[in-house]
């Protein structure tokens, strides 16, 4: 039996299993032959507050450091500009943040606006949290850690991955190891409730298929009801049933489709004596490839940006992260593009890719009854 992260309730239901995975963030040197340790993968759904969370992570986190999306950092200067123009920030405040390990930051953004970073564990009257207490196996201390540095008067910034995109684009490689909760906006509410914050406004952002920003406030700071924004975000949930065990349990047959549409693509490709490479040795790239059985021998090679997993292989395969070098060398018919997100980098940073005749291939989208085409982004 579970024991919820958030309220401790022992009421809900397995909703998705993804059997023995690999720590994603575990990338093993090319030359390594494995075995790789694996461990049970499966989302369980509190019926009390609503938190869809991570079962159990026996892993140690290594977290090689990925290379900052243009999207992430787009998004990030529009989060802080319409926080802004809500006058929820102003000139002079100090400013505390929680970001993720992935890497990121908005002090940058926020210190142009005139905010000032405090030092150590100090209150301040913005606490900005950007997927990062996703990462806190308490969610209820975490909860409590971040309120309790708000200032007087101040507000709780929170940015998150939304359980309602995972549901409604079938997203069911978002779980992962070292990720234990999917936030609904009536989950983030009831936890909040806790520590005497209510939310004011959500801001929705198309990042990762939609994110979401929820800014809060203490209940004795202000008489405030949640505004448009937050209601309208909550119905919307409730009418999808993000609160539903049999809703979020469809995510098990996403896995299925969007395996089985995977290994089709890339074995049709070999058969046709195509050359085919990926695109982002991402976190959830790591369960797609498991769960669809795929190798070197369909699948040759993953490029990626970041140095610190060039020469590396993915976890759970032999597949190699490679240099974008190899995409001039090899040229390739089609390149799987294991984040959605870097489309319009990609196509912008490797022109040659669709010059020499190739194509940019949503891997997610194969097998997908949730995909806009037949895969191509182009």
């Amino acid at each position: 039996m579970s024991i919820c992260r958030a309220c401790k309730g022992r009421s809900g239901k397995l909703v998705l299993d993804l059997g023995l995975q690999p720590p994603c963030d575990y990338f093993p040197d090319i030359d390594d032959l494995g075995p790789d340790p694996v461990y049970p993968l499966q989302m369980w759904l509190c019926t009390q507050c609503g938190l869809a969370q991570l079962v159990a992570d026996p892993t140690v986190p290594e977290e090689p450091k990925a290379i900052e999306p243009a999207g992430l950092i787009a998004q990030a200067s529009d989060a802080v500009r319409k926080v802004w123009l809500a006058g929820l920030l102003r000139e002079g405040d100090t400013v505390a943040e929680y970001g993720s390990p992935h890497g990121g930051s908005c002090l940058d953004l926020l210190a142009e606006r005139g905010l000032v970073p405090v030092i150590g564990e100090r209150p301040a009257d913005v606490v900005f949290d950007s997927f990062g207490m996703m990462h806190d196996a308490d969610q209820a201390a975490a909860m409590r850690q971040r309120t309790a540095r708000v200032a007087p008067g101040g507000t709780l910034l929170l940015q998150y991955h939304a359980l309602g995109t995972i549901i409604r684009q079938g997203q069911w490689n978002a779980l992962r190891h070292g990720h234990y909760a999917y936030y609904s906006a009536a989950a983030l509410t009831a936890m909040l409730a806790e520590t005497g914050f209510s939310p004011r406004i959500a801001w929705r952002f198309d990042l990762y298929g939609g994110t979401v920003l929820l800014a809060a406030r203490r209940d004795a700071d202000s008489s405030g009801a949640p505004d448009g924004s937050v209601r309208s975000l909550i119905a919307e949930e409730q009418g999808m049933g993000v609160g539903d065990p049999a809703v979020v349990s469809k995510l098990q047959r996403d896995s299925r489709d969007r395996a089985e549409g995977l290994r089709c693509f890339l074995i049709a490709e070999k058969n046709a004596e195509r050359v085919v490479l990926g695109y982002g040795a991402a976190s959830r790239a790591v369960a797609l490839l498991c769960r669809a059985e795929v190798d070197r021998s369909v699948l040759p090679a993953i490029v990626d940006a970041s140095p610190t997993k060039q020469g590396r292989r993915m976890p759970g395969t032999d597949i190699p992260v490679v240099g974008p070098a190899e995409l001039a060398q090899r040229k390739p018919a089609s390149v799987l593009l294991f984040l959605a997100d870097l489309r319009d980098e990609v196509r912008r940073t490797f022109p040659d890719v669709e010059a020499s005749g190739g194509r940019w291939v949503d891997a997610d989208a194969l097998g997908s009854s949730h995909a806009r085409t037949s895969g191509s982004l182009q």
